[in-house]
């Protein structure tokens, strides 16, 4: 079986070029031996797949996707299109959708990561209470969709003081549909809040396994911060959303983020919220909750709990759309996508 191609979103002003925000993963695909092709992201989020994959070559093979995040519907028929040209992604559109989806990677991760319940989008009064008593009924939340929160918008549009207060959890519930609109992805969840050591308590001099991380500086205060693995309007590099705790006042957590590759981590290091902080996380349980997941290639968020219970898993991703902080050395990584 031939090596895997990676396929990486082309850029939208120039089509024969690799999208700028993935130029520095694309030299090093080539540098290491393995081989690139493009996709139109545009094309894929309109609806058109075939569009989306016209210039992946014929008959390549199994392939990656590296690039900006989509939705399930867009990834499914992604990969359909893909078929129809003799390419395969590897991971299929259910297993994204078990690792891009909370509900999909839930059930497994039940008691290492936040309490959590989900209701839809159009809840009415009754639907909302439902959720809040399964939840527990009192104690401070989060509220996000399938995917990601609005946690730059804290005390507006995702922090729940107490869930005992129906009308002010129906409040931020309403405001943060109402943000996300048609970017709404699948449902509301709503999670059990939980507050974690703040960036500023974790060693900076902790080193990543599977190479060093190149230190970036936060973004400049008052840019807008992207979900992660959600394309920028106009380029530049997407600040991670993904995250559902955090200190009390809703400032940055010390997270971390480890990369998965057929069970086994490959990368850990920052998350690109904090990507000058290099927590060290303990991996043992988290392994095997990863193995039992069987998606192959998926990303964990952890962060440290403030109460000293241990690290807590925050986030599962889809290893494909998670966003890596810029100047990350990711020769171990992409050498393990293109040698599966």
């Amino acid at each position: 079986m031939p090596a895997p191609t990676i396929l990486l979103p082309q850029d939208p002003l120039n089509p024969r070029r690799v999208d700028p925000h993935y130029s520095y993963e694309s030299q090093l695909v080539r540098g290491l031996g393995g081989e690139t092709a493009f996709v139109d992201h545009d094309a894929l989020l309109a609806g058109d797949a075939a569009e989306g994959v016209r210039r992946v070559p014929l008959d390549i093979g199994p392939a990656w996707y590296r690039g900006w995040m989509l939705p399930v519907t867009a990834y499914a028929a992604f990969g359909r299109a893909l078929a129809e040209r003799g390419c395969h992604l590897l991971t299929s559109a259910a297993a994204y959708a078990t690792a891009h989806e909370l509900p999909g990677w839930y059930s497994t991760f039940e008691g290492a990561t936040p309490d959590s319940v989900w209701l839809s989008a159009a809840h009415g009064p009754a639907e909302l209470a439902n959720a809040v008593a399964k939840l527990g009924g009192h104690g401070p939340a989060i509220v996000k969709d399938f995917v990601k929160s609005r946690k730059h918008e804290w005390h507006e549009a995702c922090f729940i003081p107490e869930l005992a207060d129906l009308p002010a959890v129906a409040q931020v519930v309403d405001r943060f549909v109402e943000l996300q609109g048609e970017f709404l992805a699948g449902g509301v969840v709503l999670r059990r809040f939980h507050a974690f050591a703040p960036a500023e308590s974790v060693d900076e001099s902790e080193q990543a396994i599977g190479g060093g991380w190149g230190r970036t500086r936060r973004p400049a205060s008052g840019a807008r911060p992207l979900a992660d693995g959600e394309r920028p309007v106009g380029g530049g590099q997407g600040a991670g959303e993904r995250s559902d705790g955090g200190p009390s006042d809703g400032g940055p957590a010390a997270e971390a983020r480890v990369w998965w590759v057929d069970g086994e981590p490959v990368l850990s290091g920052p998350h690109p919220d904090t990507p000058e902080v290099f927590p060290a996380p303990d991996l043992t349980q988290v392994r095997s909750l990863v193995r039992a997941l069987g998606c192959r290639f998926v990303t964990t968020d952890l962060a440290l709990r403030a109460d000293g219970g241990g690290w807590m898993v925050v986030e599962v991703g889809d290893g494909q759309v998670s966003d890596l902080p810029r100047g990350t050395e990711v020769s171990g990584l992409l050498s393990s996508l293109i040698s599966t």
